[in-house]
């Protein structure tokens, strides 16, 4: 049966192939890449391409971009989608915004009691509903090593998270996913870290302390852990890295443990992420 999606799709890969020799070069730059398959590789080239077809990079005074940045940014986007059905997970935005660092955002709360509480607030990202991401770029940057660190993953899905209205940590889960499992296991892991920070805000916690925010910031941070340090989280929060795992239907701790037991840049716990990277 013909089908515009795919049409549409064959169409713009046709008008902009991915180009060996850069997407050779996004690999390097890039080492939670690292293991993929080949098939798997050439999907989430395709993939990033058709990101930066469908959406608007606008680097700001200070950012400079080139094709290779572009493409490196749209790879790590692209990845929590790698083994999803192409059904436009990133719907409802056009344009990431990239900031030449971190940037002051007004902030808004209402407690309990109904007091509503105003701030600004220095962040690295943002995602809006109905809106734009916003990436600052040393974050950017930083991104790519299995370090517990992903900015771009981070902000990206918060736009799963927001497809069913305002985040609140649940994304629109498989039809074999139930929500009952999801929710105790999310829930059991925020409770435990906000009891943690709770006793000790000094606490040295298994992830980062930001996820015990509210729900929607356990499931970035959580997603972010996943494909940049995936051990840790599993160690931290089985039941978490489970959940993930159904819904983005790929297994990075399996991946890395194979690279830890095959590659040579593997032996040691983890590979940094290449200097050309940092921020």
């Amino acid at each position: 049966m013909w089908s515009y999606r795919a049409w549409r799709r064959r169409r713009i890969l046709a008008r902009h192939p991915l180009e060996p020799a850069i997407w050779t070069e996004v690999q390097r730059r890039l080492p939670i890449l690292d293991g993929l398959s080949a098939a798997e590789l050439q999907r989430l080239g395709e993939r990033a391409v058709l990101f930066l077809h469908d959406k608007r990079l606008t680097a700001l005074p200070g950012v400079e971009l080139d094709t290779l940045d572009r493409l490196s940014l749209a790879a790590q986007a692209a990845l929590p989608l790698l083994h999803l059905e192409e059904l436009d997970w990133y719907r409802g935005f056009h344009e990431v915004v990239l900031y030449p660092d971190d940037f002051v955002s007004p902030q808004r709360h209402r407690d309990a009691s109904g007091v509503v509480h105003e701030w600004d607030a220095e962040h690295s990202g943002e995602a809006w509903q109905q809106g734009p991401v916003i990436l600052a770029w040393p974050g950017v940057q930083g991104s790519g090593g299995w370090d517990a660190y992903n900015l771009v993953i981070h902000e990206l899905v918060h736009k799963l998270d927001m497809l069913g209205g305002d985040a609140n940590g649940l994304p629109p889960l498989h039809a074999d996913m139930r929500v009952s499992d999801w929710a105790g296991a999310m829930q059991d892991a925020y409770d435990r870290l906000n009891a943690q920070l709770d006793a000790d805000p000094q606490a040295e916690t298994a992830i980062d302390p930001y996820a015990a925010e509210d729900p929607a910031e356990f499931f970035a941070v959580a997603s972010e852990y996943f494909f940049s340090a995936p051990d840790l989280l599993h160690e931290a929060f089985p039941a978490v890295y489970e959940q993930l795992a159904r819904f983005y239907r790929q297994d990075p701790l399996a991946r890395l443990q194979r690279l830890q037991g095959t590659h040579p840049d593997y032996r040691s716990h983890t590979k940094e992420t290449p200097t050309a990277t940092n921020g």
